[in-house]
C-alpha cells in the first residue's frame, strides 16, 4: 500500500506507479534468458576485415568527417574509482601495519611509477611532514594510502575514475577525461575542426568535471587545432529503480521512505536519446593509453565508423528504394542477401513471405538505429560477449550478452559461452537517425525483458535490486549490430590501481 509520502517520492523521480507495479512484478516474475542459436565467431557474425577494405573503410570515415553530418563521442563517467581502490581500503582497514599481499607489494614497489605520485608525495609532506619515500622507510605505509584515498589528501577514493591522474607526461600528468577529448580530436573532428564530447556524470562530481574542462580544453584545442564542444547530463532519477525485500514488496529505508537505487548504466539511453549527432562513439572512461599508444585505437576507431557508414549508406538507399515502390523481385533479393550477410538478420520464415510482406519487413528491419562494435579475441578478461539470439518475432541477429543473461542449467547455452572466440570491450559506433535525417526515439528500441535482479544489502538487511537492461545488452537490442574484430591493444581498462603499472599505462 503506497502512502501519501510514497506518492510525493514517485512524484519528485518522475516515476509512475504504474512503473512502480511493473518493477515490484519483474522482481516475482523474474526475466526470462534468451534463446541462443550461437556464439558469434569468424565464420558466423564477426567480421574480419582484409586490408584492402580496412582502407576503402578508413576512406568512407574520412569522406564522411568532411560532409555535414554531425558526430560525437560519449563517454559514460559517472562510476566511482572506490572499486579501483578496493585491495588498498582493505590494507587501511586491516590488522597489519606492513604490505603483506601481492597486490600492495606491488603497489608499493611501483609507486614512483604512477602519474599521481607527484601529487600523493606533496600532500604526504604538507599532512604528515614527510614525503611518501620518508613514510615508507618509517614504515608509515597506512599514511601513504590514507593521504591517496580521503579527505585530507586526494580523495582519490571517492572521486570519479575520470578525474584520476592516469598518464604522466613531460608537460604534466593527464586524466581518462583528458585522454578522451585528446582521442576525440583524432578521430572525431569535423570538417570545421568542431569535436563534440558528452559526459555522463554523477551530481555531485559535475563541477569538479566542469573546472577540469574550463582549465584544459583551451590546451587541446591548441595543440590539435580543434574547437571542443564539451557538453554533461546527469542519470535522471526517474531511470532509477525500486529495491525490494525478499518477499518482493518495496524496500523501505529505517525513515520508512522506499529505497530506489540507480538502474545501471542501462539507463543512460535515456542521455544518449536527448543528444542531437547522426553517429555517436560510445566508450568506457578507464579505457585510454598514453599518445605513444593511441595509433591503434585512433586507426580502429576510424575503421569501425567507416564500417557503419558504409553500412548506413547502402540502408538509406535501400529504404528510399522500398519506399518508392518502383522495384524488381531481383532487387528484393539483394536486399534480403544484404541483411544477411551485411548485417546478421536471419528469418528461418522468410521464404513463406509474398514480397508485399516481405517490404513490410525489410522497412521494419532496415529502418531502425543501427551500431558496429568492435570485438577483441577472448584472454579471460570478464565481460560479455557477442552471440547470435532469436528474437520475439522469431528471427536471429548478433547481441552482446552478460552471462547473468545465459541459462547456466542449459549445458549447450554455457559451453557457448566458454568457447566463445571474442568478447565485449565496450568499442561502438552508432547511427542514430533514419535515412529522411530524422531522429530514432532509441527508447522504442529497448527490451525491457533483458533486465537483471542481484542480492545486495543495506543496513544488515537483504534486498533485491533491479538493473534496466545494459546500455549496449538490452537497451541496444532491437537495433541493427554489427561486430568488427579489432586488436586486443585498443582494449586497455583500469580496472584496479595496479592497472597503472602495465606498460601500456606507462
Amino acid at each position: 500500500m503506497l502512502t501519501p509520502q510514497d506518492l510525493e517520492v514517485l512524484k519528485m523521480k518522475g516515476i509512475s506507479e504504474d512503473q512502480l507495479n511493473k518493477q515490484l512484478e519483474s522482481f516475482k516474475t523474474g526475466f526470462p534468458f534468451l534463446k541462443l542459436a550461437g556464439a558469434a565467431s569468424p565464420k558466423h557474425g564477426i567480421t574480419i576485415p582484409t586490408e584492402r577494405e580496412k582502407n576503402s573503410y578508413l576512406r568512407a570515415w574520412d569522406r564522411y568527417l568532411g560532409g555535414d553530418g554531425k558526430v560525437l563521442k560519449f563517454v559514460p563517467a559517472s562510476g566511482a574509482a572506490s572499486r579501483m581502490f578496493k585491495n588498498l581500503f582493505e590494507f587501511l582497514d586491516g590488522v597489519s601495519d606492513v604490505p603483506d599481499t601481492d597486490f600492495m607489494q606491488k603497489f608499493f614497489a611501483g609507486i614512483h611509477d604512477f602519474a599521481f605520485f607527484e601529487e600523493l608525495d606533496a600532500a604526504c609532506s604538507k599532512n604528515e611532514g614527510k614525503g611518501v619515500d620518508g613514510l615508507v622507510a618509517a614504515g608509515c605505509f597506512k599514511a601513504v594510502v590514507d593521504n591517496l584515498l580521503n579527505g585530507k589528501g586526494l580523495n582519490y577514493g571517492k572521486l570519479p575514475k575520470g578525474l584520476l591522474k592516469f598518464h604522466r607526461y613531460e608537460d604534466g600528468a593527464r586524466t581518462p577525461l583528458e585522454e578522451h577529448l585528446v582521442e576525440g580530436a583524432l578521430y572525431a573532428a569535423g570538417k570545421d575542426g568542431s569535436v563534440n564530447v558528452h559526459f555522463t556524470v554523477s551530481p555531485e562530481h559535475r563541477a569538479l568535471f566542469e573546472k577540469l574542462v574550463e582549465e584544459k580544453v583551451a590546451v587541446y584545442e591548441g595543440k590539435f587545432g580543434v574547437k571542443y564542444n564539451v557538453s554533461f547530463s546527469e542519470q535522471k532519477s526517474s531511470t532509477d529503480t525500486v529495491a525490494a525485500t525478499i518477499d518482493n514488496e518495496p524496500f523501505r529505508n529505517e525513515d520508512g521512505t522506499i529505497l530506489f537505487r540507480p538502474g545501471g548504466h542501462g539507463a543512460l539511453i535515456e542521455n544518449l536519446n536527448d543528444l542531437d549527432a547522426d553517429i555517436v562513439f560510445i566508450k568506457n572512461i578507464d579505457n585510454v593509453v598514453p599518445d605513444r599508444l593511441k595509433g591503434d585505437t585512433v586507426i580502429y576507431k576510424k575503421l569501425i565508423a567507416g564500417v557503419l557508414a558504409t553500412l548506413q549508406h547502402k540502408i538509406f538507399e535501400y529504404m528510399y528504394l522500398l519506399e518508392s515502390g518502383d522495384y524488381t523481385h531481383a532487387q528484393l533479393e539483394g536486399i534480403i542477401r544484404f541483411m544477411r550477410d551485411d548485417l546478421g538478420i536471419r528469418n528461418p520464415q522468410l521464404k513463406n513471405l509474398e514480397d508485399a510482406d516481405l517490404v513490410i519487413y525489410m522497412k521494419q528491419k532496415l529502418n531502425r538505429p543501427i551500431r558496429v562494435c568492435g570485438m577483441v579475441k577472448n584472454v579471460g578478461e570478464p565481460g560479455g560477449g557477442p552471440f547470435l539470439a532469436y528474437n520475439e518475432d522469431g528471427t536471429i541477429s548478433l547481441q552482446i550478452l552478460e552471462s547473468s543473461q545465459i541459462d547456466k542449467n542449459n549445458a549447450e547455452y554455457v559451453k557457448m559461452f566458454e568457447s566463445g572466440t571474442h568478447f565485449n570491450p565496450v568499442d561502438l559506433v552508432c547511427g542514430i537517425k533514419d535515412w529522411q535525417g530524422n531522429k530514432f526515439d532509441l527508447k522504442q528500441y529497448v527490451d525491457p525483458k533483458t533486465g537483471f535482479i542481484s542480492s545486495k544489502s543495506k543496513n544488515g538487511k537483504e534486498l533485491k535490486a533491479l538493473e534496466l537492461p545494459g546500455l549496449w545488452n538490452g537497451a541496444m537490442s532491437n537495433w541493427n549490430t554489427i561486430f568488427v574484430e579489432v586488436p586486443l591493444e585498443t582494449f586497455n581498462p583500469v580496472k584496479t590501481v595496479n592497472d597503472l603499472l602495465r606498460p601500456q599505462h606507462q
